[in-house]
């Protein structure tokens, strides 16, 4: 992904709203289901959502010299939001999920790049990279699972069939 064009500022709250997206619909999914187990993966991936947005408010604040402000409503980034309709089947939602945490992987690591001159921030963005390949490959089991029990959760709450 090629950040070159944008200045930092844009770039720090498009993932900071990215983040804060990606949280409310991991947790938005969590109240959807009702396995337990598919419901702490959810609460998990919010969890890891808000703490890449705590961080990257950090370094906003930090560069900036000013504290966040409200997030735009488009970011200058065209980033993929997961769509999360409630009419949608599950495995089209962790579909968009998947697509979006892949994004988010690109996106840090361009957005690693930037931060040459502070090896501290530059390492951490590369490993919420890596963090967002990790919830990519979570996601694609539960797809995987979805996709042949569209329905699994009827089976029992108490089970799940995953990873």
């Amino acid at each position: 992904m090629d950040l070159g064009k944008y200045e930092l500022r844009g770039l720090l709250l498009a993932a900071i709203k990215s983040e804060v997206e990606s949280k409310n619909v991991y947790l938005k999914l969590k109240d959807r289901v009702d396995n337990i187990l598919l419901k702490e993966r959810f609460e998990f991936l919010a969890g890891e959502e808000q703490k890449h947005k705590e961080y990257i408010e950090k370094i906003y604040k930090r560069k900036m010299g000013e504290d966040v402000p409200e997030l735009p409503e488009k970011t200058i980034v065209p980033l993929p939001e997961i769509k999360a309709d409630d009419d949608m089947p599950i495995s089209e939602i962790l579909q968009s999920a998947m697509d979006a945490e892949l994004a988010a992987r690109d996106f840090y690591l361009s957005l690693s790049d930037r931060f040459n001159d502070e090896p501290e921030v530059r390492k951490m963005l590369q490993i919420f990279a890596d963090m967002e390949l990790g919830h990519y490959r979570l996601l694609d089991l539960e797809k995987q699972i979805a996709e042949k029990f569209e329905d699994y959760e009827a089976f029992s709450p108490d089970i799940h069939l995953g990873p």
